[in-house]
C-alpha cells in the first residue's frame, strides 16, 4: 500500500468516526455495548472501544519504530519457566492489559478521548513521513495484521477503527 493511500484512509476513516462519535449524546457515547473480553462483569461502550483503538495504534507505532532500529519488534510471551506462552495465555494477556486502558480512560469526555488519540494519530503520520517506500513494504516478522508490512499495519488503524465501531453496533446493548 503506498502512502498516498494510507494517508487517505487513516484521514477518511478518522473523520467518519469522530463525526459519528461526536453526534451521540454522552448517554449513548457512555452505554453498555458489549463486554469485556477481560472481566465479562464488565461492558465496554462506543467510548472504550474508541480509546481502545489508540492504544493499539500507539503499540503498534512502537513496534514499527523497535523493528526499524533492528530490535525484536514482537515480544516474545513466555511463561515464568521459559517456554512459550499458548495463543490463549498470550489473548488473556493482552485482553487484561487493554482493560487496564479502559479503566483508566473510561468515562472521559469524548473531547478528552479525541485528544488523546490525536496525540496517537499525530504520532502515526510522522512516522509514515518518515518512510521511505522500500521501508513501507518492508515485513515485519511474526506480524499478523494485514498483510504484514509496515504500510499495511498503518494502514490497519483505519479497518481497526471501524470494526471495533462496528461491533460497539451491533453489541447486545444493556447487560442483563
Amino acid at each position: 500500500m503506498n502512502r498516498i493511500d494510507i494517508e487517505i484512509n487513516l484521514s477518511r476513516d478518522r473523520a467518519w468516526l469522530l463525526e459519528t462519535l461526536a453526534a451521540m449524546p454522552p448517554e449513548a457515547l457512555h452505554a453498555p455495548r458489549t463486554r469485556s473480553e477481560h472481566d465479562p462483569g464488565k461492558w465496554w461502550s462506543f467510548a472504550d472501544h474508541f480509546i481502545h483503538t489508540t492504544l493499539i495504534e500507539r503499540t503498534w507505532n512502537d513496534m514499527i519504530r523497535r523493528h526499524l532500529r533492528g530490535e525484536p519488534a514482537l515480544p516474545r510471551r513466555l511463561r515464568p519457566g521459559g517456554t512459550p506462552q499458548s495463543r490463549d495465555e498470550v489473548m488473556a494477556g493482552i485482553h487484561q492489559w487493554t482493560e487496564a486502558w479502559a479503566d483508566e480512560h473510561r468515562g472521559k469526555p469524548l473531547d478528552d478521548l479525541v485528544r488523546i488519540s490525536l496525540a496517537t494519530r499525530a504520532e502515526t503520520l510522522a512516522l509514515l513521513a518518515e518512510l521511505t517506500d522500500d521501508q513501507l513494504r518492508e515485513k515485519i516478522p511474526g506480524a499478523p495484521w494485514a498483510d504484514g508490512t509496515i504500510g499495511g499495519i498503518l494502514a490497519a488503524n483505519a479497518d481497526h477503527a471501524r470494526m471495533h465501531h462496528a461491533w460497539a453496533s451491533q453489541g447486545p446493548g444493556l447487560p442483563t
